[in-house]
């Protein structure tokens, strides 16, 4: 984003029963599964729901216990789980197929560890990881507080909060601030439309997410009343798989830094961390912030590079986007790959990926969260680089 002048930066998020969150939720479901029966299973699960009917799809190599019919069944625990019992969508008779089947050949030989080979990058592509000093948690303030709306409001949905009673579990957000000089200053407007049970007026529903949406800004920041939307259309009875077809990996913007950074393109949901599309965002998030969090600038763009099979990157680029403290950015990119091996082994290995930790992920962002020491989640928001960091930099 701009360094200079005034404007306005828009992003979105979308609840855990949002469509395509379910299909999100269900392939990491799906991929947990066979990473606690084996850690080095490799999975690629694509996920569809609609009306009452789920659809697994996708390649795996792990443990024959992992069967389709156990996979039902924590499909359904995890619909369950989301909080989807209606008529249209329900955790207890929608129609489920599993289309699995085994990972293929050509993909497994040139990811597989063999004599000298190393193990190879699942794919080509290019990765981005962002961070910048805008929240505390080092994420575009826009994309953090529209996702601390929804979760805020999963929360008190979940636990059966009066003050939330009626709405359901379909929702998204949409947070517009203003920015001066590159620092935001406050809302211009914020967007919730939520699903909702039939008979709650859309005036009702409003009044009873204001005060949340107000707490969850900074103070000063609540945008006039009449720039905040909720439910526009009036009605939203209908949502979830029921009202919109979900699909696993179509939120990639609202999974990582909403826009306000790059993007290589690639979903995350339901892939193994030999899949760089996965690992290497996450390890390019990782070092990104531990460059922002030991104060060598204020935001920091990092974009690695792979081929399908080869284990080393092709690039590691680094860009401050001027914001450099006296970092030289190509000295920083020979830092950074000396204190991580940026192999995908090396990847899997350092974030200790190779665990059934990848439910947590699938809603609500897998960047500016808190790392969990007991669940081993959310290692690549670790800021451990900051001491040799600051180090290699004389700070």
């Amino acid at each position: 984003m701009r360094d200079k002048g005034e404007y306005l930066f828009t992003s979105e998020s979308v609840s855990e029963g949002h469509p395509d969150k379910v299909a999100d939720r269900l392939s990491d479901t799906v991929l947990d599964a066979f990473l606690a029966a084996d850690p080095y299973s490799r999975v690629a699960c694509e996920t569809l729901v609609t009306t009452n009917r789920i659809v697994l799809a996708g390649e795996v190599r792990g443990p024959d216990t992992v069967t389709p019919e156990y996979l039902s069944h924590l499909v359904r625990l995890a619909v369950h789980d989301i909080g989807y019992d209606q008529a249209g969508f329900s955790w207890k008779n929608a129609s489920i197929e599993c289309h699995l089947h085994a990972q293929s050949a050509d993909i497994a030989v040139g990811v597989d560890s063999l004599g000298n080979k190393d193990e190879g990058a699942g794919d080509q592509g290019i990765m981005f990881g962002y961070a910048c000093t805008e929240t505390e948690a080092l994420m575009p303030a826009p994309i953090y507080y529209s996702h601390l709306i929804l979760r805020r409001m999963s929360e008190l949905r979940r636990n059966k909060d009066v003050s939330v009673a009626g709405l359901q579990p379909d929702a998204k957000s949409q947070v517009t601030l203003k920015y001066i000089d590159g620092k935001p200053v406050g809302a211009t407007s914020v967007v919730v439309s939520t699903q909702h049970d039939a008979g709650l007026e859309q005036a009702a529903i409003k009044a009873m997410l204001k005060p949340l949406i107000e707490s969850t800004l900074p103070e000063g920041w609540m945008p006039a009343d009449n720039e905040i939307y909720v439910n526009p259309t009036g009605t939203f009875v209908i949502g979830g798989p029921d009202g919109d077809c979900g699909l696993t990996g179509r939120k990639i913007i609202v999974d990582t830094y909403g826009g306000a950074a790059p993007h290589g393109g690639g979903a995350f949901s339901g892939k193994d961390p030999t899949k760089v599309d996965r690992s290497a965002a996450y390890v390019c998030r990782y070092l990104a912030k531990n460059v922002v969090a030991a104060g060598l600038a204020e935001k920091c763009t990092i974009q690695i590079s792979y081929a399908i099979g080869v284990s080393h990157p092709l690039s590691v680029y680094v860009d401050l986007g001027g914001t450099g403290k006296d970092v030289d950015e190509g000295k920083l990119e020979k830092t950074l790959r000396e204190l991580v091996n940026l192999t995908p082994r090396g990847i899997r290995e350092h974030l200790h990926l190779n665990r059934p930790i990848y439910v947590p992920t699938s809603a609500y962002g897998h960047f500016g969260r808190t790392p969990d020491a007991d669940l081993g989640t959310f290692t690549w928001e670790k800021t451990d680089l900051v001491t040799d960091l600051k180090s290699a930099f004389g700070r």
